[in-house]
């Protein structure tokens, strides 16, 4: 990211986010195929209070969310950053600002689920430190899902 860029922390009803979670689920749809109505029930994003979206001056370039798991736990989801701006260190810069909410609230954990379809945040979230898990939650027989996990220091 360059120097002008910023994070702004806000919440779901942020229309650059909104905008976003369409383009991700546009994608989503595409690389889940028959599966995608299955994942799509769990990623409503209606009051979601803790919303990262980047900007490089007026532009938004990326996003992510995280929300209460359970207690000491948020879960990472709608991370999105468009193809065009891939490969700048953007996903990684909004993980490690909801990594840092997430601890200001307390919270002693994050996880996520993704898809083997989605290698890109795959390799995202090994290169940020986070480790595969058994399947959680309503993932937990998915064997198209892949769940990661990371202890906050």
């Amino acid at each position: 990211m360059k120097r002008d860029s910023i994070l702004i922390r806000t919440n779901s009803d942020n229309l650059d986010f909104q905008s976003f979670v369409k383009d991700l689920d546009i994608d989503l749809a595409i690389r889940d195929g028959e599966e995608y109505a299955f994942f799509a029930q769990y990623n409503k994003i209606d009051a979601i209070k803790y919303v990262v979206v980047a900007y490089q001056g007026d532009l938004p370039i990326g996003c992510g969310a995280i929300k209460e798991y359970e207690t000491n736990v948020m879960e990472v989801k709608r991370m999105f950053v468009p193809l065009e701006k891939r490969g700048k260190g953007i996903a990684s810069i909004v993980l490690k600002e909801l990594e840092s909410w997430a601890k200001e609230l307390g919270y002693k954990k994050c996880i996520l689920e993704t898809g083997i379809k989605q290698p890109e945040a795959i390799n995202l979230y090994h290169k940020n430190n986070y480790t595969i898990t058994p399947n959680y939650g309503q993932y937990a027989e998915v064997a198209s899902s892949v769940c990661f996990e990371k202890k906050l220091s």
